[in-house]
């Protein structure tokens, strides 16, 4: 069995040396390793592809449901305000600084450590998977998205993302979609052609006025912003194309796909989605995960912002040590305490559900 104490001290340590290592997406080979390490080091058989680990607890009964715990390790590149160097993991006044410190490492370590302390029991209702995984700060298609099929059926999870170990039961999805008016090209002094940049103006009004019927009890309303626009090369020339994007950020409410259709069905410009797999994210409030999460103190919310659990297709919460806030901010930082009490809520909410 493993002590409680010695875990919350190797968890940290484990922070450390992960912070110690770049660990940028699609770059996260050499920190896999440290995870990978970490686990052998404990007697744990991983299982590795690309840059994403996994391991599944000693006693797994394919009989079983499994509860999925997942984080990931790769990190945005520094913000340009550091004054700390971002790869020195500094202990200062109950605080641990470094980059990934608290998006999301702290989650991933805290996970690992519930995940070592369940290792070993027997009779639990529940199969653990733990995956460390690799791309989450660009949604690549390299990370939890390539390895999920290796995990077995999962019946709902836990993803690790710093929300003060609060509970966000619902997230919203995301589409992107870059959108083409198409006009005609004439000389700019004379009544010539078809301005592009008109025709999209009338569709972006569309999109700044237009309200989804449908609203979410957990995230409000649906949200579409354009954020990016271009059109012409010379004073005067009447543009033949302006491309502009629109940042669509979906509920639970509405399916990517119906969205999609509402847009071409109003719009006359093309439009063409970049991607339609971060859907939207929701699980039961009655669900036991969610009772057992409440009776340990934790508050359900919806979260704006999406991460990889727009890609897990079973129920799941968003769940972890450290505050959202910090995230991507110079000189990142997590509390000590955060890691421990991280640890030992996780145990207290899975325990409700296992044993």
């Amino acid at each position: 069995m493993f002590d409680r104490d010695k875990l919350k001290k190797d968890a940290l340590e484990l922070l450390k040396g992960l912070i110690r290592i770049e660990s940028f997406s699609k770059q996260e080979d050499k920190t896999a390793e440290l995870l990978n390490r970490f686990f052998e080091d404990r007697g744990v058989p991983t299982h590795r592809k690309k840059n994403n680990v996994w391991a599944f607890n000693k006693n797994y009964d394919p009989n079983k449901p499994t509860i999925l715990l997942n984080s990931h390790h790769d990190t945005v590149k520094p913000n340009p305000g550091y004054t700390n160097d971002p790869f020195d993991p500094i202990v200062k006044d109950g605080k641990l600084f470094g980059l990934g410190s608290n998006d999301a490492g702290g989650c991933l370590v805290s996970l690992m450590a519930t995940f070592i302390h369940f290792y070993e029991k027997e009779n639990l209702k529940y199969n653990f998977v733990v995956a460390a995984t690799a791309e989450e700060e660009i949604s690549g298609f390299d990370g939890l998205e390539l390895v999920y099929p290796d995990l077995g059926p999962i019946d709902f999870a836990i993803v690790g993302e710093p929300t003060l170990m609060d509970i966000a039961v619902a997230e919203k999805g995301l589409m992107v979609l870059d959108c083409v008016a198409k006009g005609k090209a004439g000389h700019a002094a004379r009544e010539e052609g078809d301005n592009a940049i008109y025709k999209a103006l009338k569709d972006i009004e569309w999109i700044r006025n237009y309200k989804f019927e449908k609203v979410s009890p957990h995230l409000g309303p649906m949200k579409m912003s354009v954020t990016i626009i271009n059109a012409g090369y010379q004073h005067n020339v009447v543009p033949e194309n302006c491309t502009f994007t629109i940042d669509v950020r979906i509920t639970e409410e509405y399916r990517n796909e119906d969205v999609l259709r509402i847009i071409e069905e109003n719009i006359e410009s093309e439009v063409k989605p970049r991607s339609v797999r971060l859907r939207p994210s929701f699980i039961d409030p009655e669900h036991p995960l969610v009772h057992a999460a409440i009776k340990y103190g934790a508050k359900p919310y919806g979260s704006p912002t999406t991460s990889d659990q727009a890609l897990v297709p079973v129920p799941s919460v968003k769940m972890g040590p450290g505050n959202s806030g910090r995230s991507h901010t110079a000189n990142e930082f997590i509390w000590l305490a955060e890691i421990e009490e991280g640890i030992d809520r996780y145990i207290a909410v899975l325990s409700e559900l296992v044993i």
